[in-house]
């Protein structure tokens, strides 16, 4: 795999759990007193058992000074793109440019459409993600001239006021696994944001072929896109069970296992 030169960084994966809220915040600061430089977490808004993300991230990023939040990923058939817009550039204001997007084309269907929003098949919510990324680079745009205006099968907009301008370029990561998505990631987004347990077919490696393909035909120089990676499972013992799972690379046996607290999957 190509060196895409840009800078390490870590982060931490939180279960919005609705049963401790003040541990998810604990967890949270104790992610920025640790020197890292991220804390996301997934979106679930059908799921009773989780706190509503957005609110969370507000929440977190009033109680944080260095650290970048992201949802990991907003799930876009609930959280339509022109409102989410104005709401991720308000965030990335109030807390001085540290708001990043984490987005997906949305999985669990029946929660979603249980909450009204309406069921599409994986070509068109590749279509819609597609739509939902202009909308937001259009709200986000306010040198243009004029209301911002994009015909649209998914997310129409007729004639919007464009703004307000976030404090820094947010960056569009997305929640990519199969073909036409890696292609999109490629195409137009700034990140990808997978999950390593559910990267299988195709694998990693396959999948950062397709998008630098993706971008190459779009004219992008494929070190445009951040690479991330969700990890559920590190694993230093005396046994290699797969990649990250095994032997340090001091050689010592010493047994130390870490794993997030499994929620539902990545939307």
């Amino acid at each position: 795999m190509s060196d895409y030169g840009h800078e390490l960084r870590f982060g931490s994966f939180l279960t919005p759990s609705v049963h401790d809220p003040d541990q998810v915040v604990a967890l949270a600061e104790l992610t920025e007193a640790a020197g890292l430089d991220l804390v996301t977490f997934q979106d679930h808004p059908y799921n009773a058992e989780f706190l509503d993300t957005w609110t969370l991230l507000s929440w977190v990023a009033a109680r944080t000074e260095r650290l970048r939040i992201s949802g990991n990923v907003l799930s876009l058939p609930l959280r339509p793109p022109a409102v989410l817009a104005r709401a991720a550039a308000s965030l990335d204001r109030l807390s001085h440019g540290r708001f990043e997007l984490g987005l997906g084309a949305g999985a669990f269907w029946d929660g979603i459409e249980g909450m009204g929003a309406r069921r599409l098949t994986a070509g068109q919510g590749v279509a819609a993600l597609r739509e939902a990324v202009d909308v937001l680079r259009g709200v986000w745009d306010d040198t243009a001239t004029g209301p911002l205006r994009l015909d649209g099968e998914y997310y129409p907009v007729p004639g919007m006021q464009r703004g307000p301008k976030p404090a820094h370029d947010i960056d569009i990561w997305l929640g990519a696994y199969q073909p036409k998505m890696l292609a999109l990631t490629g195409q137009k987004a700034n990140g990808w944001l997978p999950t390593l347990e559910y990267l299988r077919s195709p694998d990693r490696v396959t999948a950062n072929r397709l998008i630098d393909d993706a971008a190459i035909a779009a004219g992008r120089e494929p070190r445009e896109i951040r690479r991330l990676l969700n990890l559920f499972t590190v694993d230093v013992s005396s046994r290699s069970r797969g990649f990250l799972q095994g032997r340090s690379s001091s050689g010592s046996t010493n047994s130390f296992r870490w794993s997030s607290r499994r929620g539902s999957a990545p939307s």
